[in-house]
């Protein structure tokens, strides 16, 4: 396994590709995006550690849609079996892709305390139109989202790598923040591409509320539904392209 440097111009090919590969089996891929939300909101239910238990489900989740991506770029149609392929492995990579799944759901955690330790008043107690009002929960929000890039970065290749490469958990997280880091220009352009994608919906959505609320609702709801999925699917490639493949081992499964 070995780090690839790419061009700027990759972010605008991963885009195309996440694309691309949602068109030729749009039903299947849209099907297994519905699917990780139920069990997520289903987890959600769970008293006390329904939060917990939906935040490690990220890590094994996105395993599984990189995997569908592979399949479906490959023309073939992608399972809902294939959703819980980091269980169809060795028990040294189930475990290490559990514990995988705990530490994101740590960090999560330590994000949320870590985010409203640093709001001036504390969010708690509030009614959503008093947080709203005061500005406090788009406070805590964008908190969240700054403190969660490096997470993303150190979780975004590492059950790839966990999976297919057999690297343990916590340098698969120094490796995917470094691949991220190192391949900085195209993941910014990445970024900025799907950004320009909403920031377009969302422009059509409102000139279509000229002509009717309901098209407008249509619209807007419909393509951030594709492009959302899409985003999901063009994770694959931004791994593949970031890391020399190795060979497959006995211990791995595709």
């Amino acid at each position: 396994m070995k780090l690839k440097i790419v061009p700027a111009a990759k972010g605008i090919e991963w885009v195309k590709l996440g694309i691309r590969t949602f068109l030729r089996q749009p039903l299947a891929l849209a099907a297994l995006v519905f699917m990780y939300a139920a069990l997520a909101l289903a987890m959600m239910v769970v008293p006390y550690a329904g939060p917990f238990l939906a935040s490690a489900l990220v890590p094994i989740a996105t395993l599984g849609l990189m995997a569908a991506t592979r399949v479906a770029e490959q023309s073939g149609y992608p399972l809902p079996t294939v959703m819980f392929i980091a269980f169809r492995a060795s028990r040294e990579r189930i475990r290490a892709m559990l514990l995988l799944g705990v530490m994101y759901a740590v960090a999560a955690f330590g994000i949320a305390l870590l985010a409203a330790s640093l709001l001036p008043a504390p969010v708690e107690g509030k009614t959503m139109e008093e947080a709203l009002q005061s500005g406090e929960l788009a406070t805590y929000m964008m908190l969240s989202a700054v403190l969660h890039i490096p997470v993303s970065m150190a979780f975004w290749h590492a059950p790839a790598l966990v999976h297919w490469h057999g690297v343990p958990p916590v340098k698969s997280l120094f490796f995917s923040f470094v691949a991220c880091v190192r391949n900085g220009r195209a993941f910014l352009v990445y970024v900025l591409a799907w950004a320009g994608i909403t920031a377009a919906i969302v422009t059509a959505a409102i000139l279509a509320a000229v002509i009717s609320p309901w098209l407008s609702g249509v619209v807007l709801g419909s393509t951030l539904m594709i492009a959302t999925i899409a985003f999901y699917i063009s994770i694959y490639f931004t791994f593949r392209d970031s890391f020399v493949e190795a060979e497959d081992t006995p211990g791995e499964t595709q």
